[in-house]
């Protein structure tokens, strides 16, 4: 049985953005998959297209490394989306708020972004990661 959208969409939230689990993460794609970040330039530290698998794996898995210092988590009760379906059935579009702690006195912070996901039998063919430039150092 295929996957759903939301099934997808959150196993790769809990593989990438929490658990930092590369291989995982690779896992999801089909062996040709796309992943990019079109708002990205070529300079910033978080890649801003990766093609197939092993170039995800690779890529993300060095990206984890050099994160390792930064033990910021999102606030999952704070976080939200809103998934939208399309027409095509393999297309899928998701609106994603996520909100880290204020630390100290500091307030929280949300960082907006929308995912556009095309699926192939159950994994991310093309995988559209729209969010702010400066948000990646």
């Amino acid at each position: 049985m295929p996957r759903t959208p939301q099934e997808i969409f959150e196993r790769c939230v809990y593989v990438g953005t929490l658990s930092h689990d590369a291989d995982a993460f690779a896992e999801q794609f089909t062996e040709d998959g796309v992943f990019e970040a079109p708002l990205l330039s070529a300079e910033s530290a978080f890649p801003a297209r990766l093609v197939g698998r092993e170039q995800i794996r690779t890529e993300m898995a060095a990206y984890y490394a050099r994160q390792a210092g930064d033990h910021r988590r999102p606030n999952l009760e704070k976080s939200g989306y809103v998934l939208h379906v399309t027409e095509d059935p393999d297309v899928f579009i998701v609106e994603i708020d996520t909100v880290f702690d204020g630390e100290g006195d500091g307030e929280d912070v949300t960082v907006s972004l929308v995912q556009i996901f095309r699926t192939r039998d159950g994994r991310i063919a093309r995988l559209r990661d729209y969010f702010a430039p400066d948000l990646m150092s």
